[in-house]
C-alpha cells in the first residue's frame, strides 16, 4: 500500500485511480493534478515548459482540456507540433503522471462556444480580452480591450501514460494506453 492510501495491484484498478484522480483536480482548486506542467517544443525547436490549469477530463475519450489565448507562444508551437507531454506531480498521493499527448487548438466552434460562456463573466475573462498577446512586452500594453475575446481550449489526446508511485516500501512504475498496459517496476 503506498502512502497514497490506495491498494493497487491490478491494471483496472490502477485506471480507475488515475482517472478518478484526475477527474477531482478539475473541481477541487487544492488538488495538486489541477496545475500541471505542459513540455513541447517551440518553432525554433526550443523545449520550453509553463504551468497550465486543468479544465475538463474526458475520460470516454483520454481527453484533457486547457484553456489559453490562441495568440499565446504555446498555442502557436502546438499548432506547429502537437506532440507534448503533461507532467503531475501530487505529494499527497506520491504520484508523478507523464502524459503524452497529441494537442490541437480549438479556435471556434461548440466546445469554444461553451468554455467561453464558463469564463465570459470571470475575472479571468480579461485576460482573453486583451489586445496585446501573452507575452507582448509591458510598454505596449494599453490597458484596452478587444472586441472579442482571443479564447482558446487546448484538447489534448492521450496517447500515453507513464505513473510512478513513489514509496518508501519499493516504487512502482506503469505504463499505460487506452489499449495496453505494462508494469515497469515490481
Amino acid at each position: 500500500m503506498g502512502e497514497g492510501g490506495f491498494l493497487l495491484h491490478s491494471e483496472e484498478k490502477l485506471r480507475r485511480a488515475i482517472w478518478s484522480q484526475l477527474t477531482q483536480a478539475v473541481t477541487d482548486r487544492s488538488h495538486a493534478w489541477r496545475t500541471p506542467v505542459l513540455a513541447n517544443v517551440d518553432e525554433q525547436g526550443e523545449p520550453q515548459a509553463r504551468t497550465v490549469v486543468l479544465r475538463a477530463v474526458l475520460e470516454q475519450h483520454q481527453r484533457l482540456v486547457f484553456y489559453t489565448d490562441y495568440r499565446s507562444p504555446k498555442a502557436v508551437a502546438l499548432a506547429a507540433n502537437p506532440a507534448a507531454v503533461l507532467v503531475f506531480w501530487s505529494e499527497a498521493l506520491r504520484w508523478q503522471l507523464r502524459v503524452s499527448v497529441d494537442a490541437r487548438v480549438e479556435t471556434a466552434g461548440a466546445t469554444v462556444d461553451e468554455a467561453w460562456e464558463s469564463v465570459r463573466h470571470t475575472a479571468a475573462a480579461a485576460d482573453y480580452l486583451s489586445t496585446q498577446a501573452p507575452g507582448s512586452p509591458v510598454y505596449a500594453a494599453t490597458g484596452e480591450r478587444a472586441a472579442q475575446p482571443a479564447f482558446g481550449v487546448i484538447v489534448a489526446s492521450v496517447r500515453s501514460i507513464d505513473w510512478l508511485e513513489l514509496d518508501r516500501a519499493g516504487h512502482r512504475r506503469a505504463w499505460l494506453t487506452a489499449d495496453a498496459f505494462e508494469w515497469l517496476l515490481p
